[in-house]
């Protein structure tokens, strides 16, 4: 069964309970995690996850709240005794800034440090990123103010689908992505330059006929109000807010 686990739900100011948004798909022995903007290792073990079965880390742009926990990242995983390497993938400006971030501490002394493999993912509709016997994931540039990718996820183990929409205004790139999907996680901040309110995210999940929404890079509750969510749902009628360290079965 493939999992997604809810790391965090909150965008980059949000409620006292809410991290940054950050997300884990996990399927058998298998996890690739989604953005590192607060202390992700943390929330993994949080969630019963095993350090040493991510087999990637996906930053999906350069924005704080998406990658300012990256050196943290790498610092937790090589402490836990991790010593193989980890594929890191994002488009170049988001890799720019992981490196920038790395490289401004001294790590000389610090032995056995995984290799970091970095992966450049071209900035075009429907880009290849993983494509092996566990997982088909492909990326499209979405409409936030730096440029950023959505993702579209698929299970080979099971054929679960699953389509995240990252921080973005509303697009037919995600309704591209989300084409049909069991679930897809569209970020919820509020309208406005380069992000969506929750009835645009239900506008988006009814035009790709997803199964199940889920609602992340949540602002504080008091912007986010039950008549909002009653409008999103007159549009979208399988609409959850994530949950934080929620686990939801795909």
């Amino acid at each position: 069964m493939t999992t997604l686990h809810l790391l965090g739900t909150g965008a980059a100011f949000s409620d006292a309970h809410r991290t940054t948004t950050m997300l884990a798909v996990e399927v058998r022995g298998s996890i690739v995690v989604i953005d590192c903007g607060g202390d992700v290792v943390q929330r993994l073990m949080a969630a019963g996850l095993d350090l040493d079965q991510i087999e990637a880390l996906i930053i999906t742009h350069e924005h704080a709240d998406h990658v300012g926990g990256f050196p943290l990242f790498m610092e937790k995983i090589w402490l836990a005794g991790r010593r193989r390497s980890i594929a890191v993938y994002g488009i170049a400006p988001a890799l720019d800034q992981a490196r920038r971030l790395w490289e401004s501490f001294d790590t000389s002394t610090w032995e056995g440090v995984p290799p970091i493999d970095w992966r450049e993912v071209a900035y075009h509709a429907n880009a290849s990123l993983i494509d092996d016997a566990t997982w088909r994931i492909t990326a499209s540039p979405v409409d936030h103010s730096k440029p950023c990718i959505g993702l579209r996820i698929e299970s080979r183990r099971d054929g679960a689908l699953l389509a995240y929409s990252c921080d973005t205004a509303p697009t037919d790139t995600v309704v591209a992505l989300a084409d049909g999907v069991d679930l897809l996680v569209h970020e919820a901040t509020g309208e406005g330059y380069g992000h969506s309110s929750a009835a645009q995210a239900a506008n988006i999940a009814a035009r790709a006929a997803a199964r199940r929404l889920l609602l992340v890079h949540l602002p504080p509750a008091a912007l986010l109000d039950e008549p909002l969510l009653a409008e999103a749902r007159r549009q979208f009628a399988a609409l959850e807010l994530g949950e934080e360290g929620g686990n939801y079965p795909i």
